[in-house]
């Protein structure tokens, strides 16, 4: 099982905040430091000092780390035109040597958007850019050095586009896509993601979503062992109730509702609930939402107590 951090930076960081806590992740042997794209706090926080751009930090991170993986969960289609995106994760990828994974959505959250003046469109239209921009892409990502792509979509048209620079990892960094949508999410997993990824869902709606992206793969022909099943979960662990109920005030949740809507509870807890739900939705990778980025014990501990007994 691969464990992964991911953070929300715009509840509230700095990019030193970020450099400790990757840090922390690396050295305490995580596979991976993920952070979101938005613009905008959620909930009563304060945001201070406010947001802090995606892959601006990743780039940062990337000459700041060595073996971790890095990536988002995930960039918003909205808030970038897609050649410039992929200047910039293909730049982010050279200078980590190759270790960033793209995770990729449609973008969604309406407040940003309107504090911010980004447009976003109604659903259908968004998703069709949203394929568009995939296409885009992989498309300057995977065209030979050399060569040159075109494109002409309803939204996007590119010609005779260099599709330079090239990413480090060849043919692309690995996609990944995720979401709840029952019919073009899958198709679009299907056709162009390494992982697909349910965040805070139960057992039983991400194993009926992993099935339908599944469905998708093999209706083009596509091995659906190919894309890794990967979720995403609140974390709050303590050694003992006390620290466990610390830490879910610190981040200003209930203990019980975070063990119905998350990982809460002690290393051993957590151990059995990562088993439970990995037995029953066949995920390889877990990603651990981590709220408060100043408690770096937190990562520690479920490094040292939680990941030896996955395996």
């Amino acid at each position: 099982m691969d464990l992964r951090i991911f953070t929300e930076p715009q509840q509230g960081a700095t990019y030193d905040d970020l450099l400790r806590v990757a840090k922390t992740t690396e050295d305490a042997g995580y596979d991976a430091f993920f952070r979101s794209d938005h613009v905008l706090k959620m909930g009563s926080v304060s945001g201070l000092p406010g947001p802090t751009d995606a892959w601006i930090t990743l780039a940062g991170l990337a000459r700041e780390t060595s073996r971790i993986k890095l990536g988002t969960l995930v960039t918003a289609a909205t808030f970038r035109h897609p050649s410039v995106l992929a200047i910039s994760v293909a730049q982010v990828d050279r200078m980590s040597g190759g270790r960033v994974e793209f995770g990729f959505g449609a973008g969604w959250f309406a407040e940003e958007h309107t504090a911010y003046g980004i447009p976003l469109p109604e659903v259908v239209e968004r998703f069709d850019r949203y394929a568009e921009q995939l296409e885009i892409i992989t498309g300057l990502w995977e065209t030979p050095e050399g060569e040159t792509f075109d494109f002409s979509g309803k939204h996007y048209r590119l010609v005779d586009a260099p599709a330079l620079p090239k990413p480090a990892q060849r043919p692309r960094p690995p996609v990944i896509i995720g979401g709840a949508g029952k019919k073009r999410t899958p198709a679009l997993a299907a056709r162009f993601a390494q992982e697909f990824n349910l965040p805070f869902s139960d057992s039983a709606t991400a194993t009926a979503q992993f099935e339908r992206v599944a469905a998708a793969a093999r209706e083009i022909g596509r091995d659906p062992n190919e894309i890794v099943r990967s979720a995403a979960q609140v974390l709050c662990v303590g050694r003992d109730d006390a620290e466990v109920a610390r830490r879910a005030a610190a981040i200003g949740r209930e203990v019980e509702e975070l063990k119905q809507n998350g990982l809460t509870g002690t290393p051993a807890e957590i151990v059995d609930k990562i088993a439970r739900y990995r037995e029953e939705t066949g995920i390889t990778r877990m990603y651990l939402q981590v709220l408060d980025l100043a408690d770096l014990d937190h990562i520690e501990l479920v490094a040292a107590e939680v990941a030896p007994q996955l395996g």
